[in-house]
């Protein structure tokens, strides 16, 4: 834990008050004490693979967290984003960076969360991870999505095996068309030796 605060502290979480009470604590010090003093290279690879798949906004960034995928697609021009996530002091870091239109604060498992058919591509970064959001989110991720929409998300390559992951894409694969996997470490070796070698599912799908 000391050199890398909260994060296993963030696999354990089993509710989402204690997402939000974990959040609280961490958002101040996440850029710095998580994403670089850990090499943390999801957002980039989610950012890469977006433009490399031709995405287009208008972008829902799902589980936005500070903005660091907010970040990346406004540097390359992608506009508009707009971000959702569960932790309001994470949206408050986001919002004073400036690379989101709206901001919004709520669980992409609530009914109305997700505006139906609504964007060109989401994206998501870290969110589809142990303690987290399990296959059960892929289908509201796809019902805000136009259809012909991309989406481009990361997951955790322990939660994919063990949450299921594999039976709920094979139960919508009459919704998604051009899927591509592709396994990427989470950390750079920056990271401590403990999770220097994490990995994540990196995927990329169109809404049919």
């Amino acid at each position: 834990m000391k050199n890398m605060p909260g994060l296993d502290s963030a696999f354990a979480v089993t509710s989402k008050d204690d997402v939000k009470a974990l959040y609280a604590k961490w958002a101040s010090t996440y850029d710095a004490g998580f994403g670089q003093a850990q090499g943390y290279q999801v957002p980039r690879e989610v950012v890469h693979a977006f433009l490399g798949a031709g995405g287009t906004g208008p972008v829902l960034d799902v589980g936005a967290g500070t903005g660091l995928v907010g970040e990346g697609l406004k540097a390359t021009g992608v506009e508009p984003v707009d971000a959702l996530d569960l932790s309001p002091d994470m949206i408050e870091v986001a919002r004073v960076k400036d690379v989101y239109r709206t901001l919004t604060v709520g669980d992409l498992l609530a009914d109305g969360v997700l505006p139906p058919d609504t964007y060109a591509s989401v994206v998501s970064a870290g969110t589809f991870t142990l303690g987290h959001v399990g296959p059960e989110g892929l289908a509201p991720l796809l019902a805000t999505a136009m259809s012909g929409g991309l989406l481009v998300i990361s997951v955790n390559e322990q939660h994919y095996a063990a949450a299921g992951f594999a039976a709920a894409f094979d139960d919508l694969s009459s919704q998604i068309t051009d899927r591509n996997d592709k396994m990427i470490r989470i950390f750079d070796d920056r990271a401590e030796a403990a999770h220097r070698d994490d990995l994540a599912r990196l995927l990329t799908f169109r809404k049919v």
